[in-house]
């Protein structure tokens, strides 16, 4: 990944964060049959240990699965907030006019490698992992013992599981940090004007990298 160093997140606790934030990831793989890229959920496994695990699982019928095998290379992409940057909301033009429009966005690629789990017993704890994750928001969550044993059991006969050692994981949050700070001012202040999820949580992050960078200086 093309990585400018004020773009770079080196943070595993910010790339971790956006793992969970944002959970559904692009699992990409390349075998003699070439390159394969399926959108999957994952779990950032909490019980890995010292190395972090990602667990996810596939539709038995997805071939990517059997790709994979006893062990691949992978590549994940995790995608976050991203916005379209309006060049007008800059001060700079008004000042000089020289300025473009641009694209917002924070990022997690995770490299590692990956290999079948196919257990009854790994599959189980995987589905009931993913659906604390999911349905934990709500207030009448919904549970895998919520549905009957037989039909559950045969939903977990059709997929795979997939278990991948990290090896790598890169953040990149291009959230402004390249332009002056009345300009990053401007541009959280037009995202806020428009009153949507994506707006918001882009100006959230790039009012963060501002409030951080002022409080380096301040030191």
């Amino acid at each position: 990944m093309y990585q400018p160093p004020h773009f770079n997140e080196d943070s595993p606790l910010a790339m971790q964060g956006l793992i969970r934030a944002f959970p559904l990831g692009l699992l990409i793989t390349h075998s003699e049959s070439g390159i394969i890229a399926n959108p999957i959920l994952f779990i950032l496994d909490p019980e890995a240990g010292e190395h972090d695990v990602l667990r996810c699982h596939l539709a038995r019928a997805n071939n990517q699965w059997k790709e994979i095998g006893e062990g691949l290379d992978a590549l994940i992409v995790f995608q976050g907030a991203q916005h379209y940057v309006h060049p007008g909301w800059y001060e700079t033009k008004r000042e000089t006019g020289k300025v473009v429009p641009t694209w917002n966005y924070a990022m997690v690629q995770v490299k590692g490698r990956a290999r079948v789990m196919d257990y009854a017993s790994w599959l189980a704890r995987q589905i009931r992992d993913l659906t604390e994750m999911m349905e934990g928001a709500y207030p009448k969550s919904w549970a895998v013992d919520d549905a009957p044993a037989p039909y559950i059991d045969a939903q977990i006969r059709g997929i795979v599981g997939i278990e991948i050692n990290i090896t790598a994981m890169m953040g990149k949050w291009k959230v402004s940090q390249n332009r002056n700070e009345a300009d990053r001012e401007g541009v959280v202040e037009g995202l806020r004007v428009l009153h949507d999820d994506g707006a918001d949580a882009m100006a959230a992050l790039v009012a963060d990298r501002l409030r951080t960078q002022d409080q380096k200086a301040s030191r």
